[in-house]
């Protein structure tokens, strides 16, 4: 018997979508032949060999409203000639190829938002651009029959939004046996920051703390829009010993370099309702590599860092340069504090993982490929 067909969209180039890897990992052992489609960019590296196929689609924009329609009709058509028996669309911006084609086609359509998308803080300064998104989600949302997102905030503004069940899968890494202990960098403690070098991610806030850090390491492992200012910023400061950019580093690498750090930073800005209800999957991937999280005072982070008591929040109050410094000195400095939330991580991450995680993704697929 021939294995269902499903493709999951998605708008990057597949390289460092952990959370899809994940997906379409799960549901390749569940029995389904999985595709992964995306796009190729100008300075996509190769990717590693994968259980599951995939598409980078060349594209003759790459940003702007060209581009998105642009990229809509280049799936809808790319779904249109294949044989396609399910259709996981990954964010609003992939969901409107998703949803003709499947109508079209008269096959499932499974909604993943990975985030809070109309909340952008790219969207929440353009009004006018954030209407022609929300036009579009109150289109299509109240018909989706199958959905889910990364936490229990977002989906009930969505369940109570559009009427529709939305189930949570969260961003959980893989699990992984404790690596080695943390390191440091020629006898300094390492601080970590991975994640996207965006706007609001408060890599600035820690740039300037590390003025105050003398004897600490910062790693900023990642590529983004703001990447060439944050490196100015850090020469500028005369930092460049003590604050290094990683760059891009591969799924396969990226638990061995974390877990040679001290402290994981996760300290995004309250930038509208997407940041606000965030729950970023390096605050998970600083648990499983059993290191000390720091995160911003925003109400997913928080419940997470409070409930299995893996490190500390910081307070608005305590958003500048100074205060952040000497919170990172009391953290890291105070042993027992430190073995304490070693060991916290150690618990969390035996639950706090994938492995667990993906038995509720099973179930939401389990109906398209009995039938």
């Amino acid at each position: 018997m021939a294995r269902k067909r499903l493709y999951i969209t998605v708008i990057n180039d597949l390289s460092g979508d952990q959370r899809v890897h994940r997906i379409a990992t799960s549901l390749t052992d569940q029995g389904f032949e999985v595709h992964v489609v995306g796009r190729i960019l100008p300075h996509s590296l190769p990717l590693s060999e994968r259980p599951y196929q995939t598409h980078r689609l060349r594209l003759l924009f790459t940003k702007g409203k060209w581009f998105y329609l642009f990229y809509n009709l280049r799936l809808f058509f790319f779904f249109l000639f294949r044989k396609v028996d399910v259709i996981n669309a990954c964010d609003l911006d992939t969901l409107l190829a998703g949803y003709l084609a499947s109508t079209l086609k008269g096959i499932p359509l499974v909604y993943d938002s990975h985030e809070y998308f109309t909340e952008v803080p790219e969207l929440v300064h353009r009004p006018t651009t954030q209407q022609i998104w929300l036009r579009l989600e109150r289109w299509i949302f109240p018909k989706l029959k199958h959905a889910y997102t990364v936490n229990s905030s977002i989906a009930d503004i969505y369940t109570n939004t559009y009427g529709v069940k939305v189930e949570v899968i969260r961003n959980l890494p893989f699990a992984r046996q404790k690596n080695h202990p943390s390191s440091s960098l020629q006898g300094f403690p390492i601080i970590i920051y991975q994640g996207a070098l965006n706007v609001g991610r408060g890599i600035d806030l820690m740039i300037e703390a590390m003025q105050h850090l003398e004897n600490y390491t910062l790693w900023i492992v990642g590529r983004g829009d703001v990447e060439e200012e944050l490196k100015k910023k850090v020469k500028d400061s005369g930092l460049e010993e003590r604050v290094i950019f990683k760059g891009f580093v591969p799924l396969e690498q990226l638990y061995t370099l974390t877990s040679q750090a001290s402290l994981g930073l996760s300290l995004e800005e309250n930038l509208g309702k997407n940041y606000y209800y965030a729950s970023p999957n390096k605050v998970y991937d600083y648990i499983q590599a059993r290191i000390p999280v720091l995160v911003s005072n925003l109400p997913e982070m928080r419940k997470t860092v409070e409930e299995w008591g893996v490190g500390e929040v910081l307070t608005e109050a305590e958003r500048d340069s100074w205060q952040l410094s000497q919170r990172i000195i009391r953290l890291l400095e105070k042993e027992s504090e430190t073995k304490t939330y070693s060991r916290a991580s150690e618990i969390a991450a035996g639950t706090l993982n994938w492995e667990m995680e993906q038995v509720q993704l099973r179930k939401i697929y389990a109906p398209f490929i009995e039938n």
